[in-house]
């Protein structure tokens, strides 16, 4: 995304023209961005040879789940349908993981036959549950064990998932106990040790933390993994107030537990491969004032990027055409769902902009589609991947006669 002109390009295709052909609001990928995050996060841990599982709850979209796996990439799926949509995309079966603390026998049942690399289990009853299937199957399947490590990742509350009050993962007296009773299991492979313990994680010390706490549960119980998996959760600068994580000191202190453990690191991240992928092309419906504040009402709603409401989350909203005109008043954009929550930014200052005028709501490439719905009875917005100077549509718009 740059702008030429004072005009919103995304690669060589000016926002406009995509707006006037596909409607608003749309959400537009740039491929070469998508493809220089992959090699980025390669290079950044290029030392230690990593799995990388892209987290497929980010982004389902069929055609960039392709694109992901041209470079080599698994996924990390959460449910039977992302493990259906991950192997129709061609990932190899062996570069899959299933996580979530939910599985359901069919889900198991399912990931057991496709014979993929691992299923990482979060409680007792879910390993049995397991076994009882394989057993059944008369077959011999890997696991991993999600550690819940404890560990407070300084992010937003809603999206923790390494401390004792989250649902996700076992107690280290859990784990140790686990490993007592399946060890000699006729029917399971305990090769994993899983951990995550959160998202948009922009300081590399939890990660510190994160290790220091599997170093010591690894020599507890001097069982031998042949994966750890890490999990994703690197954050991305939303703007410049946000920190970049230092990859290099994570580097760093993973090379030094891989001097100790002979292991193959997992990672699964998802954010930091696909949300500065793309922007939300919105129009202004109207703009209603009063003596305290402006409140631009945007085409786009609550429905198509959830982030806001759901985690209190802020994204930057650009106008696709720069002016030098600033307004001095409390600008509020909101979006026509009939929810208070409907609202994505505030900002003391804005450039003059006018009804009908096109805006771009920025890195909205993850948890942006994923986590749109109907409410309201609003149809989904289309997916379009720019390519320098070429489009194409990789997920229509909803057609409402297709929802009623």
């Amino acid at each position: 995304m740059n702008f030429k002109k004072k005009k919103l390009y995304i690669e060589n295709i000016e926002a406009k023209n995509i707006a006037r052909k596909f409607g608003t609001p749309s959400y537009c990928y740039s491929l070469n961005i998508l493809k220089n995050n992959i090699q980025s996060f390669k290079n950044n841990f290029k030392s230690i040879n990593p799995l990388i599982c892209f987290s497929v709850k980010s982004n389902s979209n069929l055609q960039i789940l392709k694109e992901i796996k041209r470079f080599g990439i698994g996924a990390d799926v959460v449910s039977k349908g992302e493990l259906l949509i991950a192997l129709k995309a061609g990932i190899d079966p062996k570069k899959i993981v299933f996580s979530g603390v939910g599985k359901t026998f069919d889900e198991i049942k399912f990931a057991i036959e496709k014979n993929i690399l691992l299923i990482n289990a979060e409680s007792e009853s879910e390993i049995n549950e397991i076994e009882k299937i394989s057993k059944n199957k008369k077959k011999k399947i890997d696991i991993g064990i999600r550690l819940n490590p404890n560990i407070d990742a300084k992010t937003l509350k809603k999206i923790s998932t390494g401390k004792d009050e989250d649902k996700f993962g076992v107690s280290d007296l859990t784990f140790l106990k686990i490993l007592r009773k399946f060890k000699n299991s006729k029917y399971l492979n305990i090769k994993c040790l899983s951990v995550h313990i959160g998202s948009q994680i922009t300081d590399y010390r939890p990660y510190k933390k994160m290790i220091a706490v599997i170093e010591k549960i690894i020599k507890k119980s001097k069982h031998k993994f042949d994966f750890v998996d890490l999990g994703g959760g690197m954050g991305i600068k939303y703007n410049n107030e946000t920190k970049s994580l230092n990859y290099k000191k994570y580097n760093l202190i993973i090379k030094k537990f891989l001097e100790k453990n002979n292991v193959k690191i997992i990672f699964e991240p998802g954010r930091s491969i696909i949300a500065n992928t793309a922007v939300l092309l919105t129009k202004i419906i109207y703009i209603k004032k009063n003596k305290k504040k402006n409140f631009i009402i945007l085409d786009a709603g609550m429905n198509d990027l959830m982030r806001p409401a759901l985690y209190g989350s802020t994204h930057q909203i650009i106008p696709i055409k720069k002016n030098n005109k600033i307004i001095n008043k409390i600008h509020d954009f909101v979006g026509p769902i009939c929810e208070s929550t409907d609202k994505f930014l505030s900002l003391k200052k804005y450039q003059k902009i006018n009804e009908k005028d096109i805006l771009a709501i920025h890195d909205v490439g993850a948890y942006g589609m994923a986590l749109s719905s109907n409410y309201n009875l609003r149809t989904k917005a289309p997916e379009i991947m720019i390519n320098k100077s070429s489009l194409r549509v990789i997920l229509k718009r909803q057609k409402l006669n297709n929802i009623i």
